[in-house]
């Protein structure tokens, strides 16, 4: 694909016009209206001024270099590369800092990364076949072998995750993710007809049946914006909190419970 092509789509699809991303990179609008109809060749450091500008994710920013004839700029580490072992002992770090509450860290596809004691628990008894890695967290939530089952507000949750995933690809198109969001639709319940009287628009609490009682659960999302490497910039850390003194008290319990067994 053309350089031009390429900045033209991710404009449009960020809904920006010509002159406001020419605000945004310091740069004209004839200039951009030039670039996008290939009669202008950008240099390195406008292409990765455009790139910001229209927040453009590292691996895609790699791609627009090279369609416009450059060598990429951000490097691809293995996620046990020696190149970035102080960022996986810190984040390993906050992993077991969160503990006795869930957390996980993953990858652009929703696959696991890593994870702490207290989400490997909560996780223990699914299907074997969803533990064989990669581990993709939305599949292990909402099969029907994983945690669905025990999910109370399945129907609701379910949903709530899938909405996610569409607005990740709708921003950052990724063919394998809509591949995974077309198999989770036909696993789980259609979607309410009604909100349920506990409905808070975005925010969806999981109703999650344990061993010691139900776990009402919300969720933080942590990305890593300012990485240079594109596997990092490409983790996602999500935690899972307790949403009342129950779920708290029931998460401790459990951490307490395994460490001593």
């Amino acid at each position: 694909m053309t350089f031009a092509k390429e900045l033209r789509g991710w404009r449009q699809r960020r809904g920006v016009s010509q002159i406001e991303l020419a605000l945004r990179a310091g740069t004209t609008q004839r200039h951009v209206s030039f670039m996008e109809s290939g009669r202008s060749t950008p240099g390195r450091p406008m292409v990765i001024r455009l790139a910001e500008s229209l927040e453009v994710p590292l691996r895609e920013r790699n791609t627009l270099l090279l369609s416009a004839g450059y060598a990429p700029a951000y490097q691809e580490s293995d996620w046990n590369d020696e190149s970035i072992t102080p960022v996986r002992r810190a984040l390993e770090s906050v992993l077991r800092g969160h503990e006795p509450y869930p957390a996980i860290l993953v990858d652009r596809r929703g696959n696991l990364v890593a994870a702490n004691n207290a989400f490997h628990t909560l996780t223990e008894d699914v299907a074997p076949d969803l533990r064989v890695p990669p581990i993709n967290v939305a599949r292990l939530f909402l099969h029907p072998e994983g945690l669905a089952p025990r999910i109370a507000n399945l129907d609701e949750w379910a949903w709530h995750v899938l909405d996610g995933l569409r607005l990740q690809t709708a921003r950052n198109p990724n063919p394998q993710l809509t591949t995974l969001i077309d198999e989770l639709v036909a696993l789980v319940p259609n979607r309410p007809k009604k909100p349920g009287p506990e409905h808070l628009g975005f925010a969806v609490p999981l109703r999650l049946h344990a061993r010691r009682g139900e776990l009402h659960l919300m969720t933080t999302l942590s990305h890593f914006g300012t990485a240079l490497d594109v596997t990092v910039a490409e983790l996602k850390l999500e935690a899972f909190l307790p949403a009342d003194e129950k779920t708290a008290a029931l998460l401790a319990t459990t951490i307490t419970h395994q460490r001593t067994t």
